[in-house]
């Protein structure tokens, strides 16, 4: 039936877990967020878009990779430490294998014309993906004005005014911290 939501599937064994991330990992040239999202919520239904844009925010807040941090969170989740460390594992090992080799190839090729709009357009291609995997989280979890507020003067803060993410981070996290905490009382 059209619109109906599938409840979760059984939590999956480290071996999954292992094998999840490190295809993650590999399918994300220019960032696994968007990636991340789309097998962790809509492929595997681990959680559902909720719990990771709470995931996905708390790991934006703390030292480190975004996706990186929850792959621990989520790993530990069903696993514990042994989860956390398998996801990790997952998620950064097999695409570290596959930066040194393409850092020894770009070494080699660099200087070769068409090598840097190539580049270029990758990142372009990264930036989209972001900005697709945002719209598309924001409009399943449906923030109320307060919460696109914060974000679009966060947006405005570090994307337009290029001030410093931890500036941003310092003052709007209480922020939004406050409005949630105001809002619920």
């Amino acid at each position: 039936m059209g619109g109906e939501v599938e409840p979760p599937k059984a939590a999956p064994s480290r071996t999954e877990l292992f094998l999840t991330y490190a295809r993650i990992g590999l399918l994300g040239f220019g960032g696994v967020a968007p990636w991340a999202r789309q097998v962790i919520v809509e492929e595997k239904r681990w959680l559902d878009d909720r719990e990771y844009a709470a995931l996905l925010g708390v790991g934006q807040v703390i030292p480190g990779a975004n996706t990186v941090n929850s792959s621990v969170m989520i790993g530990d989740r069903f696993h514990g430490t042994a989860g956390a460390l398998v996801a990790v594992l997952g998620i950064v090992g097999a695409p570290v294998l596959a930066l040194i080799g393409i850092a020894l190839l770009y070494d080699r090729i660099a200087n070769l014309p068409g090598v840097g709009a190539a580049m270029a357009a990758g990142a372009a291609a990264a930036a989209g993906l972001v900005i697709g995997t945002a719209i598309k989280l924001a409009r399943r979890i449906k923030p109320n004005a307060a919460a696109i507020a914060i974000g679009l003067a966060a947006f405005a803060a570090v994307g337009v005014l290029h001030l410093s993410m931890v500036w941003a981070i310092l003052v709007l996290g209480p922020v939004s911290i406050a409005t949630v905490w105001w809002q619920r009382r």
